[in-house]
């Protein structure tokens, strides 16, 4: 996939917002230099952020857009006549150009903007869902997901007879392939996996599952949350039938997802919601929907947010994508060394194919308790279950700690992680 050009796109209605291409390259330290949050101290200490696969900080650029929009260019969109209703439309409509081009969609027309990830979901459950679902269909999802990627398909296998079916792991956190394969058969109509577990950090071979499943007739939805910010995406590559994810992970404020369709999917799919913005037409007698994407977008929608999520696009597209993710492997190759020094500490998952998270316990200690101690440091990570009971159910656990890095995070805060870790089994 080729990395769009965003060098000269603005953001419309908002003078002086370009997409701030940066020189070719990246450091660490200096894409710090954006995050006015990463600057601050808590608890006495420089905060060091590790929580980002619950969300990541927003760039000035991000905060600027959102400061702009409101402070010059506030209105509604798609149905006013005057000037700032125009300039408001044009960054809106922006954004799905924007976010197709970041996905390698064919068109904007597949792009469709949501709250989020579990928006996304629900949408397709409720919408596609209710249409091709009946007894005797199975949903397959893996035990990796998040409870966003099975709850919605209990609740519509429910109302349409048709059955979840999850797909084991392996022990090192895979999803089991052999049985994957398995379970597929003509009865099979939907798959849903995620493009990367936000528990394991595990990154699923997608590509091959969606082609496997396409034989059987079963169309496949990606979760991509915890995909987006870590690589380069691209469903057509991917042939990918849904794809979503959370702006608030990728960067961009909360509030605000996508769900890509397939063309000649969302055009025959029947609209969840109603209201306004998504018609052509009302009467008692008759309403006519508009055209995909708008008939799926009922309401005034999120448009800073989308504004935001533009802006955003715009800033990680800027930076060179590869010298990323070899950053990100590297920082997560030395995460798992240092963290393997701890005593007493047990990572969870070994997919050789992951992203930068690392869930963990440690003998002896609550999770909870672990993050408590840690934010003492000015140390943010996240303890539960993580919205993915049955991963950590596969390990026999209930609940673990996550340290979850971001291309932001450096190899002196992984060593204030293992440092104040090895404090706490010290002081027990």
């Amino acid at each position: 996939m080729t990395t769009p050009d965003v060098t000269a796109r603005r953001l419309p209605g908002l003078p002086g917002l370009p997409g701030q291409r940066r020189p070719a390259g990246f450091t660490a330290e200096l894409v710090r230099q954006d995050f006015p949050v990463l600057h601050r101290n808590v608890n006495g200490h420089p905060l060091v952020w590790l929580d980002n696969a619950a969300t990541t900080q927003k760039p000035r650029q991000v905060i600027e857009a959102l400061a702009a929009y409101y402070g010059s260019a506030n209105s509604n969109i798609h149905r006013g006549a005057h000037t700032m209703a125009r300039e408001a439309t044009e960054a809106y409509e922006a954004g799905r150009a924007a976010v197709a081009d970041f996905l390698g969609a064919p068109n904007p027309d597949g792009v469709v903007f949501v709250r989020g990830t579990t928006e996304a979901v629900n949408l397709v459950a409720q919408s596609w869902g209710r249409a091709n679902l009946g007894p005797g269909d199975d949903i397959l999802v893996p035990v990796l997901e998040h409870h966003s990627d099975i709850v919605p398909w209990q609740m519509i296998a429910k109302e349409t007879r048709a059955r979840v079916v999850p797909v084991p792991l392996t022990p090192g956190g895979d999803i089991d392939q052999d049985a994957y394969a398995d379970l597929l058969s003509s009865r099979t109509q939907l798959v849903a996996i995620s493009h990367a577990s936000n528990v394991l950090g595990t990154v699923p071979p997608v590509k091959e599952m969606t082609a496997l499943a396409h034989r059987y007739g079963a169309k496949v939805l990606v979760d991509g949350a915890q995909a987006v910010a870590h690589f380069p995406v691209d469903v057509q590559d991917l042939n990918a039938d849904f794809y979503a994810f959370s702006g608030h992970k990728l960067f961009a404020p909360t509030g605000i997802g996508v769900l890509y369709t397939k063309p000649e999917l969302v055009a025959g799919m029947t609209p969840w919601q109603g209201g306004g913005n998504m018609i052509e037409s009302v009467g008692f007698g008759k309403t006519t929907f508009a055209a995909a994407p708008h008939k799926m977008e009922a309401g005034t929608g999120h448009i800073s947010g989308v504004i935001g999520l533009l802006a955003a696009v715009n800033w990680l597209t800027s930076l060179d994508r590869k010298a990323v993710a070899a950053y990100e492997e590297g920082l997560m190759s030395y995460a798992l060394q240092t963290l393997a020094t701890v005593p007493g500490l047990e990572l969870i998952g070994s997919a050789a194919d992951r992203i930068a998270v690392l869930t963990f316990t440690l003998a002896g200690q609550d999770p909870a308790g672990v993050a408590d101690w840690l934010d003492r440091d000015g140390i943010a990570i996240r303890a539960g279950h993580h919205c993915a009971q049955p991963a950590l159910a596969h390990y026999g656990l209930e609940s673990a700690a996550r340290a979850s890095l971001a291309l932001y995070n450096t190899s002196d805060e992984v060593d204030r992680l293992v440092a104040s870790l090895r404090r706490l089994q010290q002081s027990a």
